[in-house]
């Protein structure tokens, strides 16, 4: 294959063509001719751009934080103060079927390759840290509005929603959960460290809302 005249561009088809390959197949049974076939290249002009297939998954995983974080942030900006801000914030992390559950199944998938691949594993720290950090913000806005009266450090408290996130999020990959168990869960987590009975699930949350 000729060099492509945008190397971005062909960059950006096998990081497409890759992604679609790990949520189908799964990112253990995902080899090199699986993503070349995918992206309609040979093997060969797939390691022209990624020396190989763990590369490639980091940059997938990188690609994929990336936009998810900003679909978070996103979602953020446009509530209207902390407590509507603090249920954006859950709900964006929470993956609802479709779009939401796919993107968290690949960063599932993908998440091995941090383990081995130090350019991934700091993009995994970066990513987790970024999240955290969201979450205290709006913990820190609700508290100095006098919304919220937090049970602990927002910065510790906004990492624990993170890990709350993940382990539900996992379930909910093997079945054990919804993503509106997820969401109740969350909020019910949110009137524990807020203090803001505006938070929790059932029939009080949705006469909230």
């Amino acid at each position: 294959m000729a060099r492509p005249r945008n190397q971005a561009e062909r960059r950006a088809q096998l990081i497409s063509a890759t992604a679609a390959t790990v949520v189908e197949l799964g990112a253990t049974a995902t080899k090199l001719r699986d993503v070349a076939r995918a992206a309609g290249v040979t093997p060969a002009s797939v390691l022209y751009y990624y020396s190989d297939i763990q590369e490639l998954f980091a940059a997938v995983f990188e690609r994929s934080a990336a936009t998810y974080f900003v679909s978070r942030q996103e979602a953020i900006a446009t509530a209207d103060g902390p407590v509507a801000r603090l249920r954006a914030c859950i709900r964006s992390g929470v993956p609802w079927p479709g779009e939401g559950e796919q993107s968290t199944r690949l960063l599932f998938e993908l998440f091995p390759v941090a383990l081995r691949h130090e350019n991934a594993a700091q993009r995994q720290r970066d990513f987790v840290e970024q999240q955290a950090d969201l979450y205290r913000q709006v913990l820190e806005l609700g508290r100095d509005s006098g919304d919220f009266v937090l049970s602990g450090d927002a910065s510790t408290l906004g990492r624990s929603f993170v890990a709350l996130e993940d382990g539900y999020a996992m379930d909910l990959l093997v079945g054990s959960v919804t993503a509106q168990d997820i969401e109740d869960q969350l909020l019910d987590h949110a009137r524990v460290v807020t203090g803001n009975t505006a938070f929790g699930s059932g029939p009080a949350r949705h006469r909230e809302d």
